[in-house]
């Protein structure tokens, strides 16, 4: 899988739903660097590791000046309850249950399991500099290690 934007692309514009019933747009995001990771679902293993090792460094990004962003298309409703579950830091949004951003980046995109085909969020995440020019992609994103490597690239770009 290889997403439709990469390194050196314009973050398309977005505007999505926060768990608080606001809304968090790329203008929102802009003056700084921003990490914007895609999850499959709230409360499931790896997405619930993944987001709990962000929420680990979240000083260490916010030292840097660095956002913050998890995505999924799960409901502002279940945003809330994952975030009070696992005592998450991170910011959360919800993507276009039709649509949206994922799909427009190429993570939302057709998957198996187990003999059958779905469309799926392939786990993913984007580091945009202050300008929204992408300064790196991680595709198909193994959770060990991912968080503390976003960081050392964030720190370093």
């Amino acid at each position: 899988m290889t997403t439709t934007y990469g390194e050196g692309d314009d973050f398309p514009e977005f505007e999505m739903e926060t768990p608080d019933g606001g809304t968090v747009t790329k203008a929102d995001l802009s003056g700084k660097k921003a990490v914007i990771f895609f999850y499959p679902k709230d409360n499931t293993p790896g997405c619930t590791t993944e987001a709990k090792d962000f929420s680990a460094l979240k000083a260490a990004f916010d030292k840097a000046d660095v956002s913050l962003l998890g995505v999924s298309k799960d409901s502002a409703k279940k945003h809330q309850n994952f975030i009070a579950k696992h005592d998450l830091t991170v910011d959360l949004a919800t993507d276009a249950a039709d649509g949206g951003l994922s799909n427009e980046l190429g993570v939302w995109t057709e998957k198996q399991m187990y003999g059958k085909t779905y469309m799926g969020m392939v786990r993913s995440t984007f580091l945009i500099g202050g300008d929204g020019q992408i300064l790196r992609v991680w595709p198909k994103v193994k959770v060990k290690g991912h968080a503390e490597e976003v960081l050392e690239a964030a720190t370093k770009v």
